[in-house]
């Protein structure tokens, strides 16, 4: 990757959205009011908004103008068979089912092909797929490799999954508990860490061996298709439209959240190869995400995905995406701010237990740190850590606390500038200045799955 004051961002800027500084005190009061929760906050509150990278795209002139494209056909849309094209063209999968966002080709997915008692293996799965599993009464096994758990590291695929475990949990399980092992490309429970080509193939043979498909989440697949360009010897020639389509053809299906790598702000989809498991998937696609050529779509976000599907694959857009994430994280690394290293695809994320060592994790410091970024510099960040991923074991009733307690800086794609970065990097001064007085939290509300969307707060 070249240095980020060698070239410029590959767009002009066309169009502005004016933001607001609000006080320190303003915003004191507003976390209060919110219960703690930076979801809870008033978008309007927020100076710099890196909660997520979701939904939140600047998209192109020609996105733009292929909304006007839309058919609002009920049935057959002209639009949805340009999107399956596109899909198609990038997966190689024939059967394509678009649902509104990712979460709602979860849903298909996972209620059409898991039961209770089955067991989800993956690298590391997020939360909502950890959400739909559980709802299952299924169970998500994360078989991230060791080397993925450290917080510094120069690994350049701290996404691998272990191939060893897959095996071992495999023959112990077998395919009657094990409907797919599922891949997340890039992995964003540990800091959108790439997964590489060799990890994908070896992990394909090692499924299918035990008669198990193997499907991707695949929702910032581009992302890892560049970190494999530009970090796995034998791909550095290769287009990244041949990279995907390698890696691709490994698998049996995806889910896709288009809200990412597709640069819309609504919108996903589920692929897959074989015709029983795509009949499946239809009878809970019909009744929750609306008939198959629009799946809880208008005609004109299937434009805007297609669209941005054949842009994404772009070398100079991607280098200066993950340019600026690696950016921030050289800021804040400057500044004393542990983060995971190498920095990943999609965000910064920051080692919140390091930050503040004098808050157990029973006192979320990553919730923490979190509000305390809110009150610093008007920056939303989220949480990633033991709200997030904390479970109960069913055997003991006893807290198992995730082993990364993480704060995610999210970076939108297309949307802020490099000084916005430098508002982040300079908000974490203070915060280091002050952070022996930063106190832990306890939940005084929380919902049985998913709780950190609306967890309520106090201090402790």
């Amino acid at each position: 990757m070249r240095p980020r004051n060698e070239y410029a961002e590959p767009y002009r800027i066309k169009m502005v959205e004016p933001i607001k500084m609000t006080t320190r005190e303003e915003r004191t009061r507003k976390i209060q009011e919110a219960g703690y929760n930076v979801f809870s906050l008033r978008g309007e509150d927020v100076y710099i908004d890196l909660l997520t990278d979701s939904g939140t795209p600047a998209m192109s002139d020609t996105q733009w103008a292929a909304l006007m494209r839309g058919d609002e056909a009920y049935a057959g849309s002209k639009s949805f068979y340009r999107f399956r094209d596109v899909v198609r063209n990038i997966t190689g999968y024939e059967y394509v089912i678009p649902a509104h966002q990712g979460r709602g080709a979860e849903h298909v997915i996972m209620t059409a092909l898991v039961k209770e008692g089955d067991a989800i293996l993956g690298n590391m799965h997020f939360d909502t797929t950890m959400g739909h599993i559980l709802l299952r009464g299924a169970e998500p096994v994360n078989l991230l490799r060791q080397e993925g758990y450290k917080i510094e590291s120069s690994e350049p695929f701290k996404g691998n999954i272990d191939l060893e475990a897959l095996e071992r949990e495999l023959e112990e399980r077998g395919p009657e508990k094990v409907p797919f092992v599922l891949i997340t490309v890039t992995c964003n429970s540990n800091g959108g860490q790439p997964v590489s080509m060799g990890n994908i193939r070896e992990a394909s043979r090692i499924a299918h061996k035990h008669n198990v498909p193997l499907f991707f989440d695949c929702a910032r697949f581009a992302e890892n298709s560049w970190f494999i360009k530009n970090r796995e010897p034998g791909y550095e020639k290769k287009s990244l439209l041949e990279i995907a389509q390698e890696m691709f053809s490994y698998g049996d299906g995806c889910i896709m959240s288009a809200k990412k790598d597709a640069l819309v702000n609504i919108g996903g989809f589920a692929a897959m190869r074989d015709d029983n498991i795509y009949r499946k998937a239809i009878e809970w696609e019909i009744p929750f995400e609306g008939y198959l050529t629009y799946g809880g779509l208008a005609g004109r976000d299937l434009e805007a995905m297609a669209q941005g599907l054949s842009e994404v694959l772009d070398d100079d857009y991607l280098e200066d995406r993950i340019g600026q994430v690696a950016y921030l994280a050289d800021l804040l690394l400057a500044r004393g701010v542990p983060v995971i290293t190498p920095s990943g695809g999609h965000g910064v994320y920051i080692d919140a237990k390091a930050v503040l060592p004098h808050i157990p994790q029973p006192q979320f410091p990553a919730q923490a740190l979190t509000v305390e970024l809110y009150v610093e510099g008007g920056v939303r960040g989220v949480e990633l850590g033991a709200c997030t991923f904390a479970r109960t074991d069913p055997a003991t009733g006893e807290t198992i606390y995730p082993e990364l307690e993480l704060v995610r800086l999210a970076i939108p794609r297309r949307v802020y500038t490099d000084r916005h970065m430098l508002c982040v990097a300079r908000a974490f001064e203070g915060i280091l200045e002050r952070r022996s007085s930063i106190r832990g939290l306890r939940i005084t509300y929380e919902a049985p799955v998913l709780r950190h969307f609306t967890a309520e707060f106090e201090r402790v």
